[in-house]
């Protein structure tokens, strides 16, 4: 959906606070910053944002490549859909957020200029080879994909612990579930031959490490960078969620044995070869 640059004068002006990452947004927001970094953006490109949220960076790529460009955003959330679409209001009408998984897109869903997604490839697993090379049939040749996510090493302190109190418990078949788990986590290592494996070029893998600063007991179970995806993991080893619930809660109290306590923010881009 391109528009015509002669209908420009109709469009309402976005608010400043849209057109900007949302400063108060103690995850995305970091890994957002980490993914501008490196993304090659341009005046009327054309955006697929996978896994695209709430629309964080979508509302900020929308408005870099104004009118005369095209940014979809790929969900298959559809609350936050609808959350997004609301937020989005009269605003940047080139901007289209669709329901859908990025793994099961049509074959005539079209080619990007750039294909970027905010922490979405740790929902690929665990095929994320697969899901990759999917991904990359959507790029216009020369076009650049450019992908965040919490790289091997993340929360590592923490794990450490985690997988020291399952020991001292005796927690046998939880601990199987979380070793299976921290196998499973993606390293810059492997985002690196995943992009050669899917034939782009000139590519860049780098890490930004981000400190996360929390107090024990709920502080820590409910911080918002550690609860959502990431204790839930632990909490998912657990067939017995009370047991859970007293084993997380002694973890809780216990945070001076693993601060500091950092993520390791994982940008990988690479090109797609021009004709």
């Amino acid at each position: 959906m391109t528009l015509d640059p002669s209908h420009s004068s109709t469009l309402k002006t976005p608010p400043p606070w849209l057109c900007e990452l949302p400063k108060k947004d103690p995850w995305s927001r970091p890994f957002a910053e980490s993914l501008l970094t490196h993304l090659d953006l341009f005046e009327g490109a054309t955006i697929l944002d996978v896994a695209c949220g709430d629309g964080i960076p979508a509302f900020h790529l929308a408005h870099r490549v104004g009118p005369t460009g095209r940014v979809v955003g790929i969900d298959v959330n559809h609350a936050q859909l609808i959350r997004a679409r609301a937020v989005q209001g009269p605003y940047f009408p080139w901007l289209d957020f669709r329901l859908g998984d990025v793994r099961t897109l049509p074959p005539d869903f079209g080619q990007f200029d750039r294909i970027t997604g905010n922490l979405s490839f740790m929902f690929f697993r665990p095929h994320r080879l697969e899901a990759l090379q999917q991904l990359a049939r959507f790029l216009k040749p020369g076009g650049q994909l450019v992908l965040t996510f919490p790289s091997l090493g993340t929360f590592d302190s923490l794990w450490k612990r985690v997988d020291g109190e399952m020991t001292g418990r005796g927690l046998t078949k939880e601990q199987e579930k979380f070793a299976d788990y921290l196998a499973e986590r993606p390293s810059a290592l492997d985002a690196r031959k995943w992009l050669a494996a899917c034939g782009l070029m000139n590519i860049d893998v780098t890490e930004y490490p981000l400190e996360v600063h929390t107090g024990p007991g709920q502080e820590f179970l409910y911080h918002p960078l550690l609860r959502g995806g990431f204790l839930d993991d632990v909490f998912e080893c657990f067939t017995d969620q009370t047991l859970a619930d007293q084993f997380m809660n002694t973890v809780s109290l216990d945070t001076q044995s693993f601060v500091p306590l950092f993520a390791q923010r994982c940008v990988m881009a690479g090109w797609l070869p021009g004709k």
